[in-house]
């Protein structure tokens, strides 16, 4: 059963002027279907449309705040994490917005209340819906809140800093005209359930490090990281 709109207003802080906005943001297509709905202004596709913009230059304008010396390549790769459905979909988690949102039958049964992308996309067009009826400033505070503030509350912007550590290595060493980095796995710790593994970055015979995580992608990106920092600058 879809719980009422009204509820989820408490947790976006935000009273509607208009609910209409924001039963049309959790409205999918499936549902308007069922009831013979065919034109666009009833299901949240085009609220999707819109708030992939908004959160967009949102994310944009906080990553260049927080990161003045950061390159193009470094923003890109950031805000590709923070508006991208597996963030998304965290996000709507966050806030229970599954429970609020108008599904078919057909959906309803194939449990769409837990699909990542529809989540997601709902999640975009919430962002729409609050940026239509409250302006920039309801908006802004939402996804500051909601999307960007998420990432460290989680203590995730450690692992959102080393994204791009491995593309800006190889970008560097071939600047440099050095050999292209290479990772290897030299050890492997722990039970299987809770495995740490130890990654070395080498370029050439030059410059080496060693990382270890719980995952070889971050493991590799962390000691990407250390090469980073030894690598000369031009």
């Amino acid at each position: 059963m879809t719980a009422a709109p009204e509820r989820l207003e408490q947790t976006l802080a935000h009273k509607f002027s208009n609910p209409e906005l924001l039963l049309r943001a959790l409205t999918h297509r499936s549902w308007t279907a069922d009831r013979s709905l065919k034109t666009p202004e009833h299901d949240n596709e085009q609220l999707e449309f819109l708030g992939d913009a908004v959160l967009g230059f949102f994310v944009s304008e906080s990553l260049v705040a927080r990161h003045p010396s950061a390159s193009e390549g470094q923003l890109s790769q950031w805000k590709s994490h923070l508006v991208s459905a597996a963030h998304l979909y965290h996000c709507a988690l966050n806030i229970g917005l599954g429970e609020f949102i108008r599904l078919g039958r057909g959906e309803e049964r194939n449990g769409g209340r837990e699909r990542k992308a529809l989540l997601a996309n709902a999640f975009e067009a919430v962002i729409a819906a609050l940026f239509l009826d409250g302006g920039f400033g309801v908006a802004g505070r939402f996804v500051q809140t909601r999307v960007l503030d998420a990432i460290e509350a989680t203590q995730d912007f450690e692992g959102l800093e080393l994204l791009n550590s491995k593309s800006v290595v190889q970008e560097r060493a071939q600047a440099l005209g050095l050999p292209v980095p290479r990772y290897t796995t030299v050890e492997t710790n722990g039970p299987e359930h809770a495995k740490i593994f130890v990654i070395e970055g080498r370029i050439g015979n030059q410059f080496t490090s060693r990382a270890q995580a719980t995952s070889k992608k971050e493991a590799s990106q962390r000691a990407a990281q250390l090469l980073l920092e030894q690598l000369p600058v031009g």
